[in-house]
């Protein structure tokens, strides 16, 4: 993935550059992201003065979606007894964020806008992840991508979902669109099915289900690892 825009002499991080990004309707999406986790922030920093025990569940939380995935984030949540709302808007609120702040920056990568080598690696990885399952989405279309991000798979979350729908060629609109549909139902099914097996999973300790289900994901994680051709 380029970084550079090839008329842009400014060097990395430049105010024109940004400016310029910004004023795109990538950028819009990527401002609309960062008000939202800026927004996210000022609240859970509001909340840990009056509740802090619940504010550092939701911290977990969130950390937990983010390092590992949506299932042991709900989870977590559940098992240390959270309802179903705070679960699900700190859930939606992350993914969303995720998406609004991954995707705008990779689209602009890759239409040649200047990002420090510090982001580009990452996106490089995640576009790597993305033509992985390229193909398989490609044949369904927009059906596709919507199960892709729906299905409870290993890296198939929506930020390597809406990366996918850049490469089908779909407008950005319809992406999030598709993208952020199949999430909030996702997470929806998470919440019904999480805390039906974290009632039924608390007779073996409060953390039964969240312990196993991050048992699962570093399976996950190792036999992805295991199975990634040799460089």
């Amino acid at each position: 993935m380029s970084i550079q825009h090839p008329n842009d002499p400014a060097g990395p991080g430049s105010p024109l550059v940004w400016r310029a990004a910004f004023a795109s309707p990538e950028g819009r999406w990527l401002a609309l992201g960062v008000a939202l986790a800026t927004m996210g922030l000022v609240g859970l920093g509001a909340a840990w003065h009056w509740w802090p025990e619940q504010a550092l569940t939701l911290a977990a939380m969130s950390g937990l979606n983010l390092i590992i995935g949506r299932a042991a984030g709900m989870a977590y949540g559940y098992a240390s007894g959270l309802d179903h709302l705070p679960v699900i808007a700190c859930n939606v609120l992350v993914e969303t964020v995720q998406v609004l702040v991954i995707y705008p920056l990779f689209v602009l990568g890759c239409r040649q806008w200047l990002l420090p080598p510090w982001l580009a690696a990452p996106l490089a990885r995640l576009r790597a992840s993305a033509e992985g399952s390229h193909a398989a989405v490609r044949r369904f279309g927009m059906a596709g991508l919507f199960v892709f991000v729906f299905m409870p798979f290993w890296m198939t979350g929506p930020v390597v979902g809406s990366i996918i729908g850049y490469l089908l060629g779909l407008r950005n609109r319809t992406t999030l669109v598709v993208v952020l549909s199949g999430t909030y139902l996702a997470i929806a099914v998470y919440a019904l099915f999480l805390d039906e097996v974290d009632a039924w999973a608390s007779a073996y300790g409060q953390y039964a289900a969240f312990v196993v289900l991050v048992a699962l994901a570093a399976l996950a994680m190792l036999v992805r690892r295991w199975r990634r051709p040799p460089r």
